[in-house]
């Protein structure tokens, strides 16, 4: 298996240490692989919520050049946004 040498900070150092010390990796080096991997999935999921984004933008500009819109005035854009944050405010509560 390849060895790198890497820096750590004194927190991420830390937790390292506590996460072995507790018992939930037998070294450092597992950690430290276990959140390589971890980057690894954030990473392809990244991609493909970005490549879910881009087809929604297809559709949408799809949509416009049809002429498939509706248009809204300021205080019906404005009504809408509160209500948005109504309901991320309720999901966090």
């Amino acid at each position: 298996m390849p060895t790198r040498n890497i820096n750590l900070t004194p927190e991420q150092d830390e937790f390292v240490e506590s996460v072995v010390r507790a018992g939930e990796y037998q070294s450092a080096s597992e950690a430290i692989r276990d959140a390589l991997r971890a980057l690894q999935q954030r990473r392809r999921e990244d991609a493909l919520k970005l490549d879910a984004l881009g087809t929604l933008i297809q559709a949408g500009a799809t949509a416009l050049d049809r002429g498939d819109f509706a248009e809204i005035d300021d205080a019906d854009l404005q009504r809408y946004l509160e209500a948005l944050a109504a309901i991320g405010e309720e999901r966090t509560s």
